[in-house]
């Protein structure tokens, strides 16, 4: 299969999406080929690249003029048209199974027989939708964060018959595009970014629902608390970080007290001791015990930094009439 950088790319949607994957791989030096059966849209989707393009380049997160960017990226009514000759289709269509089911079947007849064929889907997996012949094999979930040219986390979630030489091309293709994809090790729904986001989201609605706490305040608690820390690691080290001993000491402490809130939701699901021994011995294989010290320093001035960023945003103003 093509891995060469300059391998063309078409991205089958031009919605918010497919516009910002165009743009994700335009960056990475791509021609891509933008379709969308959707007049309205092929119209209105120069505009919105070059006003995305221009907001990275008035922020310093591009390093070439947008109008070069910009002109690496055609748009197409044809899908034929839009997928001869590529390496890469990456469909963003609506979250819907039949549609999906009928553009990877096209996908397998127009693409050229060693073409990636990935889904920006949120929760389907490609077990449901991929074709019945030899071209599964070339098939998977690539998934972004929204927007992903800001956003640079991306799922790669193959199926059981996914090759593992497609889930490779993908990951270095995607990050020579400056992404960073991670391996979902097998397909669940919603895989593991929507999962996350969804088990806080249910969370949230309970204490609203129950009187807890306000919209406004629960979003406080999220964007200058837990999200702050977020920004800079996630929940496993944040749990090592925060008691002295690491994750392990911290599991003893709060285990049984998150066991009754998610028993208090129905849920039964314990930190094990196995499971618990498995996530400490991988986050002491990233930081000893001896260096946790000085993580924490380091946590502490990355939060320094993010405060201080966070301080000299401007405060949001509608427009008049919106």
């Amino acid at each position: 299969m093509n891995g060469d950088s300059q391998a063309s790319i078409a991205v089958v949607g031009a919605g918010s999406i497919g516009v910002a994957w165009a743009i994700v791989f335009a960056r990475g030096g791509h021609d891509v080929r933008l379709q969308d059966p959707d007049a309205e849209r092929r119209k209105r989707a120069p505009a919105e690249i070059a006003q995305r393009l221009e907001a990275l380049a008035a922020a310093g997160l591009i390093d070439e003029p947008p109008a070069a960017l910009a002109k690496r990226i055609t748009l197409h009514a044809d899908l034929g048209e839009a997928l001869a000759g590529v390496a890469h289709v990456q469909e963003n269509a609506p979250e819907r199974l039949e549609i999906k089911k009928d553009l990877f079947a096209a996908f397998a007849r127009l693409a050229p027989p060693d073409a990636v064929l990935a889904s920006s889907s949120s929760a389907i997996t490609a077990s449901n939708f991929a074709p019945a012949d030899s071209a599964r094999s070339r098939c998977l979930v690539v998934h972004p964060g929204n927007p992903p040219f800001l956003i640079p986390v991306v799922e790669l979630v193959p199926a059981p018959f996914t090759a593992n030489s497609v889930v490779e091309q993908c990951r270095e293709r995607l990050g020579r595009c400056g992404m960073r994809p991670v391996l979902v090790s097998r397909e669940v729904e919603g895989f593991v970014f929507n999962r996350l986001q969804g088990a806080m989201l249910r969370e949230a609605y309970c204490l609203v629902r129950d009187g807890v706490i306000g919209v406004e305040d629960l979003d406080t608690v999220v964007r200058d608390g837990l999200g702050l820390r977020w920004g800079v690691i996630g929940p496993f080290e944040t749990a090592d970080l925060n008691t002295r001993g690491g994750v392990g000491s911290h599991a003893k402490k709060m285990g049984p007290a998150y066991a009754r809130m998610g028993a208090e939701r129905g849920q039964n699901d314990p930190w094990t001791e196995p499971l618990v021994a498995r996530v400490a011995a991988e986050r002491r294989a990233l930081l000893p015990l001896e260096q946790w010290q000085a993580r924490v320093e380091w946590r502490d001035r990355a939060l320094m930094a993010l405060v201080v960023a966070k301080q000299s945003l401007p405060p949001f103003e509608p427009e008049k009439g919106q």
